[in-house]
């Protein structure tokens, strides 16, 4: 079987990741994987896992005729037996490219919060959570499959060196370590990288050692850069660090005590034998135990909470944590036991395969409903856009906004 394989950006994030680490994963069943990608920083991962890639220009609409186009002539030149786009722009293209002028089966993945209304419901369908899987079949998607974030358990493991990742970012060796692992965005990321700031701020003017990590970047690194030097400022000390983004966030989770994170980088945490600690947005910090583990694997990694003050949240849930090693253990050794029996790579791999197989051998569906909707929604949805532009309330990613959710 050939797989053309597409991610909506090249950015280190969950999404992205799970697109390429999956690809090579199918490939490993013997199969013929193609990435298809704008530059970016996981172009590296791309070739380090032996994945053969192809091109496509950065700056660019989306969806965009063009690349419409692209997918369509590799399709053909290639002889591709099914596309897989993830999030909605790329499903959008391959629907409008090969599935429309080729027959080509597709597939989205969608590790959003909300499946786009304009998607085609009639391509193959998979989601991240089981809440949102049950909300699209609700929403009228025929063909919806749940693959929970997986994690490869080889790279992220505890027997991963930390190597001089606290020396090299001047990091006290003896007090406990909490790490974010996060792109420095406004939606989902930056009420709670503010929050862990003014917690771990505030634990130290209280007399706890504790220092925290973030790392990342992105659009909002000023933001969270005035935030960590206040913190800074109110304990009297350099307790919060910026490290920026790093191509190996390793052995920042091989050197934490505690992590902090949603969706992948929570995961990848647990995978470390981290305690972890899910963050949300409206206040939402929750400490993952065996107790309430059927709140995150139905809703996902992530949490929403009343809207009250998420440093004080996020303090509840950390100052028992600081003081008890054993119950870090404890909690670290249930997390990564969790990822092996349920989260690995390889069973995203296993069922992955079989998704793309029946996909291939199931009998072409009609089309023209899906254009009509698709088109009409999508125009609707970009003039939807631009007013909230032109009105300065436009979210970057809305379909991760807190309103999308509802």
């Amino acid at each position: 079987m050939k797989v053309l394989v597409y991610p909506h950006v090249m950015e280190i994030g969950g999404s992205q990741l799970n697109a390429i680490e999956i690809a090579a994963a199918v490939r490993n069943r013997g199969h013929e994987v193609v990435i298809v990608s704008e530059p970016g920083p996981l172009l590296e991962t791309v070739r380090e896992l032996g994945l053969e890639h192809l091109p496509l220009p950065l700056n660019r609409r989306r969806p965009s005729a063009g690349v419409s186009l692209v997918l369509s002539r590799i399709v053909r030149k290639r002889g591709i037996n099914i596309v897989h786009g993830y999030e909605w722009p790329p499903g959008v293209e391959a629907f409008l490219g090969p599935r429309l002028c080729l027959g080509v089966p597709v597939v989205c993945t969608v590790m959003s919060a909300v499946v786009a209304p304009f998607l085609p419901k009639g391509i193959a369908l998979m989601v991240g959570t089981e809440e949102i899987r049950q909300r699209a079949i609700l929403a009228g998607y025929k063909r919806v499959t749940l693959l929970e974030p997986p994690v490869n358990t080889l790279t992220n493991s505890p027997e991963c060196d930390a190597g001089d990742f606290r020396s090299r970012y001047g990091l006290d060796p003896a007090a406990p370590l909490v790490v974010i692992v996060s792109r420095l965005a406004r939606e989902l990321k930056l009420e709670g990288l503010m929050a862990a700031c003014r917690t771990v701020g505030g634990l130290v003017q209280d007399g706890i050692p504790v220092q925290l990590a973030i790392v990342g970047d992105g659009p909002e690194r000023a933001e969270v850069e005035r935030c960590a030097n206040e913190a800074n400022g109110a304990a009297g000390r350099r307790a919060v660090v910026l490290t920026g983004q790093l191509a190996d966030p390793g052995p920042a989770y091989a050197s934490a005590d505690i992590v902090l994170g949603m969706g992948g980088s929570a995961l990848r945490g647990m995978a470390f034998s981290k305690p972890l600690v899910v963050q949300g947005e409206r206040g939402f910090w929750r400490l993952c135990t065996p107790s309430n583990l059927g709140l995150f694997l139905s809703g996902g990694w992530y949490g929403v909470g009343e809207g009250g003050d998420g440093a004080v949240a996020l303090r509840a849930e950390l100052s028992p944590l600081l003081g008890d090693r054993q119950r870090r253990l404890a909690l670290g050794d249930f997390g990564r036991q969790l990822v092996l029996g349920r989260l690995s790579l390889d069973q995203a791999g296993i069922l992955q395969e079989q998704i793309y197989l029946a996909e291939v051998a199931s009998k072409s569906y009609g089309v023209a409903a899906d254009l009509a909707r698709t088109s009409s929604g999508l125009l609707a949805y970009k003039l939807r856009r631009k007013l909230e532009k032109f009105r300065g309330v436009a979210s970057r990613d809305d379909f991760n906004a807190i309103g999308a959710q509802r």
